[in-house]
């Protein structure tokens, strides 16, 4: 019998908040390498999306008090991949990619 600590949507929902904070934490430190000052609002949304994805895994895991953090983590998770987006770049598509997948999931808890 195999016992699993959240219910699949839940369990989605963590996985793509931990992938997209590692995708923006390793976005950020990209665009800090490439010492271009345009690259700033990348670096900060990046860094704030992260913390927000971090933010929401312990009320999911505890399965309470979520929602709001949700909300909260899909918009800034939109920003951010708007802003990767912009710019033709493998490591910033992928955090891009990573963020509309966490959005979307944070979205499917709120009932969004």
């Amino acid at each position: 019998m195999t016992t699993t600590i959240a219910p699949d949507r839940t369990r989605e929902c963590i996985d793509a908040c931990a992938d997209c904070a590692a995708a923006c934490q390793t976005c950020a430190d990209h665009c800090i390498r490439q010492t271009d000052q345009q690259m700033i609002d990348c670096i900060r949304l990046c860094l704030s999306c992260a913390e927000a994805c971090l933010a929401c895994l312990p009320s999911l895991a505890r399965d309470v008090n979520y929602q709001a953090l949700c909300r909260a983590c899909a918009e800034l998770c939109d920003a951010c991949a708007a802003e990767c987006e912009r710019y033709d770049d493998p490591t910033m598509r992928q955090c891009a990619q990573a963020c509309r997948r966490t959005a979307q999931a944070c979205r499917q808890m709120t009932g969004a």
